[in-house]
């Protein structure tokens, strides 16, 4: 893994989502939503792996690695700022070594990104994810949000 890449499909279509993956040389999606669902039309868990194998991507769901409700709920209520949310997350996350770790074998062994709704990465947890797994990498690796 030298490069680990992250993207938010808010602004996506699947179109432009697997235009930027492929220009990016991505081979593998790793979806790091709790509930891959969406309202956003070919976001859904089924509709986007079956997308992703039409464009030569494999798609894997790491439900493990997601925002829990209750927190997601809280953030969106107002009732944790993003630093708080992202600290929170981050401990959370240390509890989910073992997701964390397939994750990193995947990420070791073929080109990904990872994939969650939010557009900004510094306002989104999949930059958390990201950067625990660079952790877990033995040699540099850099971070590249698309």
């Amino acid at each position: 893994m030298k490069t680990l890449f992250t993207i938010g499909y808010s602004k996506h279509t699947p179109e432009t989502l697997f235009e930027r993956l492929k220009s990016a040389g991505v081979r593998m999606l790793l979806d790091v939503r709790e509930l891959p669902i969406s309202r956003k039309r070919g976001f859904a868990k089924s509709a986007l792996a079956s997308a992703a194998a039409e464009h030569g991507v494999e798609y894997r769901h790491f439900k493990m690695l997601g925002v829990p409700a209750e927190m997601r709920h809280r953030k969106r209520d107002g009732g944790i700022d993003t630093a708080d949310y992202m600290a929170e997350f981050r401990t959370l996350l240390h509890t989910r070594s073992d997701s964390l770790r397939e994750a990193h074998e995947l990420a070791a062994s073929t080109p990904c990104c990872l994939l969650c709704l939010e557009e900004r990465p510094e306002d989104c947890h999949r930059t958390i994810v990201a950067e625990e797994l660079v952790k877990l990498a033995p040699n540099g690796v850099s971070i590249v949000h698309l």
